[in-house]
């Protein structure tokens, strides 16, 4: 039976000719000299989002953590979505690394109005810690997979300059938002001071994420990467396939955006789940499985016994993620093993 894993898009694999550049890749001491093939990464990576300068980071975790370092000093507090990836998972590395105090928000669809997080500003007092940062995350991972438009950044970027803060985006996934929204990458990064993205999701890269900011920014960043050891020596096998990958890889993710309809549409036809269709908007599907009266625990549990593999979002909501290697016929075979289940759950 072939197994359909649809847990996440970190599972992708690299194409051949990913693992076939670091055969070929110049390589250099990373942390003395500079790898070549990393600087030419960070180069590529830095020119496509319109950013001064870019630094190679092992994780989007590392990524995440290395940007609120250089970004804040310890007890500022941030204000971030409530289920932002950087809130909500991370292993609270913002508080017990970073030493910051995030003042989470409840968002519509992932994205923060900027009459929340005016309002939150101005509730400061003299014996609270000051509000450094404001935090988005494009695409929102448990909202859906969902998109912030440039106008609501540009929105943000007001109150931001309104009140001297500096505003950092998880662009984890931030290609499919300019794949979805159908705008240049740069339109959507053009009104935040730093960010990042990642190789090793929907762009099929092994290993890796790109900080990208101002020079003085990258600078700080460098620093708080060798602090977290993140500073490699070799990488450019890490950075060959993250070449091939912005060259290559950004365009097919329509595939991802198309497959996820497919599964969300298919998904609204069994009885008992249930799917938000406006959260289905790239490569993230979130479904409800109350209605089949069970939690997602046992609905993951019982759907792997069908060859489908899902994840958790907690309660009775389940996480399904498309990508490259899960094709059409997937969708199709996933359907009709979780129809399966869910009749077997009803019984």
């Amino acid at each position: 039976m072939k197994i359909v894993d649809l847990r996440s898009d970190t599972v992708t694999l690299p194409i051949r000719e990913m693992l076939e550049s670091i055969l070929d890749a110049e390589l250099g001491d990373d942390g003395r000299d500079r790898d070549p093939t990393v600087k030419k990464l960070e180069e590529m990576a830095a020119r496509k989002v319109g950013k001064e300068e870019a630094v190679l980071v092992t994780s989007g975790t590392q990524a995440n953590l290395v940007s609120l370092l250089a970004h804040t000093s310890r007890g500022d507090e941030v204000i971030v979505e409530a289920e932002a990836h950087i809130n909500y998972y991370e292993a609270g590395g913002l508080s017990s690394v970073a030493g910051l105090m995030p003042r989470p928000i409840v968002g519509e669809l992932g994205a923060l109005s900027p009459d929340q997080v005016e309002r939150t500003i101005l509730t400061g007092t003299p014996r609270r810690s000051r509000i450094r940062l404001i935090c988005i995350e494009n695409t929102h991972n448990r909202a859906g997979g969902t998109c912030i438009t440039p106008s609501q950044i540009a929105d943000l970027r007001e109150v931001a300059d309104k009140y001297g803060l500096s505003i950092y985006m998880d662009g984890a996934r931030i290609f499919n938002a300019a794949i979805s929204l159908g705008v240049d990458v740069r339109e959507l990064t053009k009104n935040v001071d730093s960010m990042m993205f990642c190789l090793s999701k929907g762009l099929s890269g092994p290993v890796g994420s790109l900080v990208l900011g101002t020079h003085e920014f990258i600078e700080r960043a460098r620093q708080w990467r060798s602090v977290l050891g993140g500073t490699l020596r070799q990488a450019g096998i890490i950075a060959a396939p993250g070449i091939v990958a912005l060259e290559k890889m950004i365009d097919r993710l329509r595939e991802d955006h198309e497959n996820a309809r497919r599964l969300a549409e298919g998904l609204v036809e069994i009885e008992g789940i249930a799917v938000d269709m406006r959260t289905v908007q790239t490569n993230i599907v979130k479904l409800d499985v109350s209605g089949l009266g069970c939690e997602c625990d046992r609905f993951i549990a019982e759907l792997e016994k069908q060859g489908v593999r899902a994840s958790t979002l907690g309660g009775s909501m389940v996480r399904m993620v498309t990508y490259r290697g899960i094709t059409a016929s997937d969708i199709d075979v996933a359907l009709e093993r979780i129809g399966a289940t869910a009749e077997s759950l009803r019984a």
